[in-house]
């Protein structure tokens, strides 16, 4: 983990290795991945965002300016991170999709009602993944205007 980051774009929460450099793939064929950070699981992304655990004592670092988040994390689970991040006014403001396999009404109700900015079902099929990965990316990064 590079401790000296002056941009930051794409943090991305995602435990399964897979999907993670299947999303990675998507944005780069896109130019869209050169300011990414991956964390595995909701306990280091919060570590990361909050400079808190192993993080303690590393500069402030930049908000990303959009998280990708999954659900089904190991340690700290992608609701309770969308809950903590959209409760703390310092990190409220940072738009978080959250791109999870969960097709669950309770999961997606849980997830606005927290102040999630989008919620987008995982596709199965590789090249629909790959396609939605991209215009996500493109949409968060290119499109979208942050404050």
């Amino acid at each position: 983990m590079n401790e000296s980051i002056k941009e930051l774009d794409i943090l991305l929460v995602e435990d399964n290795a897979t999907d993670a450099e299947l999303c990675m793939r998507a944005l780069k064929k896109h130019n869209l991945a050169n300011n990414l950070v991956w964390m595995k699981d909701g306990a280091e992304a919060l570590d990361f965002i909050f400079r808190t655990g192993p993080y303690a004592g590393t500069p402030n670092g930049v908000k990303p300016r959009v998280i990708l988040l999954d659900l089904r994390l190991p340690k700290v689970d992608g609701i309770e991170v969308l809950r903590r991040l959209k409760s703390d006014e310092r990190t409220r403001e940072i738009p978080i999709a959250v791109l999870t396999s969960s097709k669950e009404d309770r999961d997606l109700k849980e997830c606005y009602r927290l102040g999630v900015n989008s919620y987008i079902a995982k596709p199965v099929e590789f090249d629909q993944f790959a396609d939605t990965i991209a215009k996500l990316g493109l949409y968060w990064l290119v499109i979208n205007r942050v404050p």
